[in-house]
């Protein structure tokens, strides 16, 4: 389940990236960046996406985040 919020960003449920990811299987993992595990995912659609999982200990804080959500969602649509 998604929806989209006034800035065009779509929005997912913990339980339908943890389903698209397959729970964050080792299989699926692209990369450790520097705020946690990046891993490869696929929508309910189909849609093949990057999911990147926070870690706790990272410091990235909702500003960062969503900062760095904004650019890749601009950087997608040009």
């Amino acid at each position: 389940s998604s929806r989209k919020n006034n800035n065009e960003l779509q929005i997912f449920s913990f339980e339908s990236v943890a389903l698209a990811t397959d729970y964050f299987s080792d299989a699926n993992k692209l990369g450790e960046g520097g705020f946690g595990p990046v891993y490869k995912g696929r929508l309910i659609d189909g849609e093949e996406v990057a999911i990147k999982r926070l870690s706790r200990a990272s410091g990235q804080g909702l500003v960062e985040f969503k900062n760095e959500a904004m650019l890749i969602a601009k950087l997608q649509h040009t």
